[in-house]
């Protein structure tokens, strides 16, 4: 399951094959200068000591100059081609993301909270960096490495070749693999508790008015601070076995390092070896575990990189429930009329029915009404019109042709919505109104404000359209949010509007206004509408009411 949720994952984020092998080249080349510099720094010194003439020193001096000098020019290229690879993943990632999960939406993302929404789309995306930063990079670098200053000790010492190769491996190997065995559980287990501290935060925020004003703030601060709770045993987990691998692979380097410089002494008293390499031994020994140091780290990552794949894999492996056709019809034309026909439709198959039997006619110019309580499939009509879903029984058509034959580009080009909860963004007002419509210019965009009854107050403002609206159009009133809804449908310039629930939450004088509004917008452009309401406003203009049980 592991292994096959990585290599999904390296599916996913599809990195560049040259700039990877060029950041594990760079990142082997800088730990070998750094073994290479010790060990001739070593071989200088233990040399020196014996006061040769200096210009048999020569040539060791050369040699440290150069590693030392070109160490920290292959690690600083290695940084910068390797964070350019995990940036360019990140990116790449983020838009896979959005394009598998666009469709989803709203029906498909419903089950899931906000918060914890939030946190696959932001925490756990940005976790994946670490895929081939920390996860993948540092054992290619540390094989690399490792090969070269084995082969490099067997030169002079085989002895101290192997026991340095039986050191390598236990650090690289067996201390990673303890360390993410143990961190498996804690990994995913920290995903999770983050996600929920999120979804916590985010419906506390939301809700802030309504616990205030009913006495429940305690209560929600104490699930907020158990979620916090929760994540911090996790975390200290985690810290946990991060200190256990970094002492392992110290106790590692130093029982390995004194190995060497044993065999090493003892090879000088059997007369095998100079003097002068003993310390040379030692210290390419130590330098060595600077390519292994990191895999215990790169474990604990990689666990934890897995876990937050498999909450990102559980978005994008979700099949949307609608679909463009192979073969989709030409967009139909403005004038066309739609019809539901006996229509039945449901969110889940083991859910019960949320819209049954609706027979419905919109041609052009033609304004319903489609009345019912709450729960009687108001809102499933506009979802099955924008084809967020589609009809279990029964047809929509729409030039005479089922809405499945056309692309749903196509038929949400053919409707426009004003809902009673539409949401408007932390903008200005003209941008919130052009997002029907980002090429209209400023003609059109004022025509739209003009009908949707805007005008006079916007000519108020001291920035015009240019004001902020504030989060969610916290800074307007009810109605100037519905108006503002209003002229972005209008904006859209579809031949079909479908005003849901437009005056819900204004009072009767202003809910008049608005209807009135909308209708005489409709009308001067012969668009159909369809006017969905508990209320009476706007039925008096209607051709048709709809009852809806």
């Amino acid at each position: 399951m592991r292994n096959d949720t990585l290599r999904r994952l390296l599916d996913l984020a599809d990195a560049p094959r040259k700039r990877l092998a060029l950041a594990i080249t760079l990142g082997a080349l800088a730990v070998c200068f750094g073994i290479g510099l010790m060990a001739t720094s070593g071989y200088l010194i233990s040399r020196a000591a014996e006061q040769p003439p200096v210009l048999s020193l020569t040539i060791a001096i050369v040699f440290v100059r150069a590693f030392g000098v070109a160490r920290p020019i292959a690690r600083y290229l290695e940084r910068i081609t390797s964070h350019d690879v995990a940036f360019r993943t990140l990116g790449t990632l983020r838009s896979k993301l959005y394009t598998r999960i666009e469709p989803l939406a709203p029906a498909g993302l419903a089950s899931f909270r906000r918060g914890d929404l939030l946190s696959r789309m932001v925490a756990d995306v940005d976790a994946l960096q670490d895929l081939y930063l920390r996860g993948l990079l540092p054992p290619f670098v540390a094989l690399a490495a490792g090969v070269v200053a084995v082969v490099a000790a067997a030169l002079f010492l085989p002895l101290a070749a192997a026991i340095l190769a039986v050191g390598l491996l236990v650090q690289g190997v067996a201390v990673p693999a303890l360390a993410g065995r143990l961190n498996r559980t804690a990994g995913r287990r920290q995903a999770a508790a983050r996600a929920a501290l999120s979804a916590e935060l985010v419906e506390t925020l939301r809700a802030a008015p309504e616990l205030v004003a009913f006495g429940a703030a305690a209560e929600r601060e104490e699930r907020i601070a158990a979620a916090d709770r929760d994540l911090d045993r996790v975390a200290r987990r985690d810290a946990w076995v991060a200190g256990l691998g970094d002492a392992l692979g110290v106790l590692v380097t130093g029982v390995t390092v004194a190995a060497v410089t044993a065999v090493a002494v003892a090879a000088h008293d059997a007369t095998t070896l100079d003097r002068v390499l003993i310390a040379m031994l030692a210290l390419l020994a130590m330098a060595a575990f600077e390519g292994t140091q990191p895999l215990a780290e790169a474990a604990r990552r990689l666990s934890g990189v897995v876990a937050a794949g498999r909450r990102v894999l559980e978005l994008t492996d979700r099949e949307p429930a609608v679909r463009d056709p192979d073969d989709p019809l030409p967009a139909p034309p403005r004038d066309a009329e739609l019809v539901f026909t006996d229509v039945r439709a449901r969110y889940a198959p083991d859910e019960p029915l949320a819209l049954d039997g609706l027979d419905l006619r919109l041609a052009p110019g033609r304004k319903v009404a489609l009345r019912g309580p709450s729960g009687s499939g108001k809102t499933t009509a506009v979802n099955l019109l924008l084809r967020f879903m589609d009809p279990e029984r029964g047809r929509i058509t729409l030039a005479g042709a089922d809405l499945r034959d056309f692309t749903q580009a196509d038929v949400r080009r053919h409707i426009a919505v004003c809902g009673q909860d539409a949401h408007l963004f932390n903008s200005n007002i003209r941008e919130n109104i052009r997002l029907a419509r980002p090429s209209a210019t400023d003609d059109e965009l004022r025509a739209a404000v003009d009908r949707a009854g805007l005008g006079d107050w916007v000519d108020t403002l001291p920035d015009g359209l240019d004001t902020m609206v504030g989060e969610e159009g916290a800074e307007l009133s009810g109605g100037q949010r519905q108006r503002i809804a209003l002229a972005r449908a209008l904006l859209a310039d579809a031949p079909v509007l479908v005003l849901d629930e437009p005056t819900a939450h204004l009072d009767e004088e202003t809910a008049h206004r608005v209807i009135d509004d909308a209708f005489d917008a409709a009308a001067a452009d012969d668009r159909a509408v369809l006017l969905i309401t508990h209320r009476g406003e706007g039925l008096a203009r209607c051709d048709e009411v709809v009852q809806l049980a």
